[in-house]
């Protein structure tokens, strides 16, 4: 069976947002003051074959011209994906509600965790996503992202 059917038939709701996104990440601390904030492309992939069930490409863009690039694969164990990076670590599920929950270890910040929630639109052309961040075992920033699909399979349609 291929890498994408048996993703297909553990965790249907992910192959909802594959494609080419667009959208916003606010950064916020515990009083609701703005951190940060950046635009960012992502672009999700589920292979047919190889090492992974699911690969995100990520560009950030900051309105001061900085920029970052980022790419991670996930590989289905079970009924979830799995992500094992320098960054961070951790699994994602589907609820009976196709939204995808994920509780990733931060390997690049000590002692610290967050827990996102991806709801994709009944039309499948935005989503939304929250990210709650711990740190000790305490709450420690929030994250709102929100992204409109732009393409349906990828740059270029790849």
């Amino acid at each position: 069976m291929s890498n994408r059917a048996q993703l297909a038939a553990a965790m249907p709701a992910m192959l909802l947002h594959e494609g080419d996104w667009e959208g916003w990440y606010r950064h916020f601390d515990g009083d609701g003051a703005l951190l940060d904030a950046h635009r960012v492309k992502t672009w999700c992939e589920f292979p047919d074959h190889g090492e992974w069930h699911y690969i995100q490409h990520n560009e950030l863009i900051w309105d001061d011209g900085r920029t970052a690039f980022y790419e991670f694969g996930g590989r289905l164990e079970g009924q979830q994906l799995v992500w094992r990076t320098d960054r961070f670590a951790g699994y994602g599920w589907q609820t009976r509600e196709d939204v995808l929950m994920l509780r990733l270890e931060r390997q690049d910040v000590a002692d610290a965790y967050y827990i996102e929630m991806i709801a994709i639109s009944a039309d499948r052309l935005s989503r939304s996503r929250t990210w709650e961040w711990f740190q000790g075992g305490r709450p420690w920033k929030w994250t709102l992202c929100n992204e409109r699909k732009i393409a349906p399979t990828g740059p270029e349609g790849a």
